[in-house]
């Protein structure tokens, strides 16, 4: 009897641990909650022939309405935004470059899809991706990424996003052997609304 009883236990914990599995599109509904996400990110590329990594760090701003703000600090300035009709690109104290949906497609297919990367857009990853999703326990989670669409899957072997609450880590593995890490600490979503100087950040 005690040895049925723990059977019993044991078969009705691993329904309760598989009923709260984290999935994909668990993960959706949660950042569908986050119209707005501010963090800092510390990037490092890791290249063929070259000694020492490359690092770079900055702040970014992820807004579900108006686009993605990414400035990286240092080792220079560079400012980048992005939105669904033109990318601007601001390098130091030089005029902003400006790059329209018109005049380069390919960029803004790479823009729809990095800000899908942020939002976990299962619809727009799975045109471009085979998605493997790992549940990690303890709320943690892993997406592999493997691309199937060109030119994507020319340029990349395989994109690995981590996190938990939020989006903490992605590594893009390319096809000429290079990596790039991208870490994200300080992540935070109040106030849920933009304050003025932000908004003003998408304005170029």
């Amino acid at each position: 009897m005690p040895t049925t009883l723990l059977l019993a236990l044991v078969a009705t914990l691993t329904l309760v641990n598989q009923a709260h599995a984290l999935t994909l599109d668990d993960l959706q509904q949660r950042f569908a909650h986050q119209p707005v996400v501010r963090a800092h990110f510390d990037q490092q590329r890791t290249i063929s022939g070259i000694t020492h990594p490359l690092r770079s760090s900055g702040e970014l701003l992820i807004s579900r309405d108006k686009g993605l703000w990414w400035q990286q600090q240092q080792p220079f300035t560079l400012t980048l935004i992005l939105n669904d009709s033109r990318m601007v690109q601001i390098t130091g104290n030089q005029p902003p470059e400006v790059i329209t949906a018109e005049g380069n497609p390919q960029m803004f297919r790479f823009n729809h899809l990095l800000r899908a990367l942020f939002q976990a857009d299962r619809a727009v990853l799975e045109q471009n991706f085979t998605l493997t999703f790992t549940d990690k326990g303890q709320d943690n989670w892993q997406l592999v990424l493997i691309p199937k669409a060109s030119p994507l899957d020319k340029l990349f072997t395989a994109i690995t996003l981590t996190g938990h609450t939020y989006l903490e880590h992605i590594q893009l593995d390319d096809k000429q052997g290079d990596r790039t890490a991208i870490t994200f600490s300080q992540q935070h979503t109040e106030p849920k609304l933009l304050s003025h100087d932000e908004q003003q950040r998408f304005i170029q």
